[in-house]
């Protein structure tokens, strides 16, 4: 046996899937190997039919530094793997059960997922996906598994800016008209939407994701479409996936499907919640009310997630523009809060049926990596609960802004971030020090800049 194929790690998918696959669609020529990088962004390569199979077998190549970009595109030294590593390969794995169509390609192509691993076999550190697995490991080593479901907010905008240069939403298909007003639940948006809806449900059932609802959000052109809840890796898997089948869809629509936090100042923003139960072996739900009061096991999940916030910020909100969909009086919140049946805290218990019962946080925007987000609640949950903590009394009205408030802004978030052990731990020390080299460079890049309110406020005026 070859040292390659001795180092095969056993999360890889399995041959038989890619030989199935081949057979069941002899139309598809070309696949797409893609990876999900710390800021969320897929990278990868486009190969051809024939190749397929022997990357299933022995895997792919991929420079480690494709984990060292920014937002960019641009390398980032400081993390060490570029440079100082020699740009080293490492050995990308298909992620099993990731093999799927593109149902929206012309000529056909496939996609499949990939996790990249140590030529040895080992995870590679600075992977996203391996920090989440990690989390669920330690949450089933203590006899617990962990179910979660993303809910995916975005705008659909119109490809034609402004004369300005502004975003604009979209022109409706069926009736060429841009929507006007909030018409938060609005189901006329949603009906003249109605070539673009069917195409996204269709691409899903083909892709195997678990899409449920649509909904008209609370802004012109915003919508939210809900995730069946599953395993906590496929959940961040189908998030991931399903931002890439809406960028497909609505580039061919003429459309563009925006992920930013917020893409207008005067409108609502964008967020990325989680909702996350813990199962017994049995699969029976651990946070499921007792004697009609909320489980002690789910109290403690969520005071671990409240004192854990300050520190989790920045893969909550990582980028500048996530910081600005943070305000007073809106659906993000400001202060590390929980509450039953209540928008506007951190931590929502959801109504619903007892057996059912869970719990969303609601602080992550949809421009954050699902990966890191996933682990880092799961993280927080597991802090609770291993101390037993008590999440104090619930907010009952709308959560007001206290001495307890979050992180004011982005740079504030980054140094939090830069000391916080539990981030450290909950990443794993690899991997902070990687996704914190690629904030600051971003953070610098930005500071940099000369902005055009700057010339417009300052030009001829101080």
């Amino acid at each position: 046996m070859s040292r390659d194929l001795a180092a095969r790690p056993p999360e890889a998918a399995d041959i038989a899937e890619a030989e199935a696959f081949l057979a069941a669609h002899p139309e598809i020529t070309a696949f797409d190997l893609v990876l999900i990088d710390l800021n969320g962004i897929a990278r990868g390569k486009i190969v051809r039919r024939h190749e397929l199979l022997p990357i299933f077998r022995s895997g792919r190549h991929l420079p480690g530094s494709i984990l060292g970009l920014d937002v960019t595109g641009e390398d980032v030294e400081e993390t060490g793997l570029v440079w100082s590593d020699g740009d080293a390969d490492r050995r990308a794995w298909p992620v099993a059960g990731s093999l799927v169509p593109l149902p929206w390609t012309s000529p056909p192509r496939g996609e499949v997922r990939l996790a990249l691993f140590e030529l040895d076999g080992s995870p590679m550190a600075a992977d996203p996906r391996h920090a989440l697995a990690r989390q669920v490991k330690l949450l089933e080593d203590d006899g617990f598994h962990p179910v979660l479901a993303y809910e995916l907010e975005f705008y659909l905008l119109d490809r034609q800016r402004t004369a300005d240069g502004d975003f604009q939403p979209l022109r409706l298909p069926l009736s060429g008209e841009r929507p006007e007003g909030i018409q938060v639940y609005g189901v006329t948006e949603l009906d003249r939407l109605e070539p673009f809806i069917d195409a996204v449900y269709r691409g899903a059932e083909a892709q195997g994701l678990p899409v449920e609802t649509m909904i008209s959000e609370y802004a012109q052109g915003q919508f939210e479409l809900t995730l069946r809840h599953g395993s906590a890796l496929r959940a961040a898997d189908d998030l991931a996936m399903l931002k890439r089948l809406l960028r497909g869809l609505a580039v061919r629509h003429g459309m563009m499907a925006c992920f930013m936090a917020k893409p207008f100042a005067g409108r609502a923003g964008s967020g990325m919640h989680v909702h996350a139960s813990l199962a017994d072996a049995g699969g029976n739900n651990l946070f499921a009310d007792r004697s009609e009061a909320l489980s002690p096991l789910l109290k403690q999940a969520v005071a671990g997630l409240l004192e854990t916030m300050h520190e989790s910020m920045l893969v909550f909100a990582p980028h500048l523009n996530s910081w600005r969909r943070f305000s007073a009086q809106s659906y993000a919140p400001t202060t590390p809060t929980w509450g039953t049946n209540n928008r506007s805290v951190a931590v929502r218990i959801p109504a619903g049926a007892p057996a059912g019962r869970h719990l969303e946080q609601r602080a992550a925007g949809i421009d954050s990596n699902p990966y890191l987000v996933g682990a880092t609640v799961l993280a927080g949950m597991r802090r609770g609960i291993l101390a037993k903590a008590d999440p104090g009394p619930e907010t009952t009205a709308y959560a007001e802004a206290g001495g307890d408030e979050l992180p004011p802004d982005w740079r504030s978030a980054i140094e939090t971030a830069t000391r916080s052990a539990f981030l450290r731990e909950a990443l794993g020390e690899r991997l902070h020090h990687v996704f914190l080299a690629l904030k600051r460079a971003e953070y610098r890049r930005f500071a940099a800049e000369i902005t055009a309110l700057e010339r417009t406020l300052y030009g001829e005026v101080v």
